[in-house]
């Protein structure tokens, strides 16, 4: 359960840096699309090097991180897609996705930084 406690941890953090990362290249650019983008990558990149370092104590590698940013990006253009088509207001979609991030994200970073892997991970 420890684990579980670093991850939402280390969520708070990927929130408060995707936060102040949109803030600001919002204030430079002016574009939502972009400012998300760019926020979402930084703290993508962030979760992945504290989770790896931090909650799971395991080795970082190239296909760790592209195996992250599949999972985590496709659960969260899956959970905008499903917002648009069903017409969610914008903050039913961001709670559904930070919960569902929570449990689910959870899950799959385990399975992504286990330490014993088959052919995919070596």
């Amino acid at each position: 359960m420890a684990a579980f406690f670093k991850y939402l941890l280390v969520g708070v953090c990927n929130t408060a840096t995707h936060a102040a990362v949109f803030t600001s290249m919002l204030a430079f650019s002016g574009d939502q699309a972009v400012s998300n983008l760019v926020a979402f990558t930084v703290a993508l990149s962030f979760s992945f090097l504290a989770n790896a370092r931090f909650t799971f104590r395991v080795p970082l590698s190239l296909s760790r991180y592209l195996w992250f940013v599949a999972g985590m990006g496709s659960l969260s253009v899956s959970l905008g897609y499903l917002g648009d088509r069903l017409g969610w207001q914008p903050m039913v979609t961001v709670t559904l996705f930070s919960l569902l991030s929570l449990v689910l994200g959870f899950l799959f970073s385990r399975w992504v930084f286990r330490e014993k892997r088959g052919w995919i991970f070596r």
